[in-house]
């Protein structure tokens, strides 16, 4: 079964002081997430792409 991480999560364990900017990550299409309710969800899949994307700069400019 898939791990899930809040955003909130994502931006602890990215260093990030707010999870708001991993939300605009998720709107911008840099990082792929599900919504559930209010909430986003970001696979851990979906984690290590982001992260592989950001050292070679592949995120979209959506």
């Amino acid at each position: 079964m898939e791990e899930y991480y809040t955003t909130e999560q994502i931006s602890k364990i990215l260093g990030i002081k707010n999870p708001i900017t991993v939300r605009r990550w998720i709107m911008r299409g840099w990082i792929t997430a599900i919504k559930i309710g209010k909430e986003y969800r970001i696979t851990k899949t979906d984690l290590e792409k982001f992260l592989e994307d950001r050292k070679t700069d592949k995120r979209s400019t959506k």
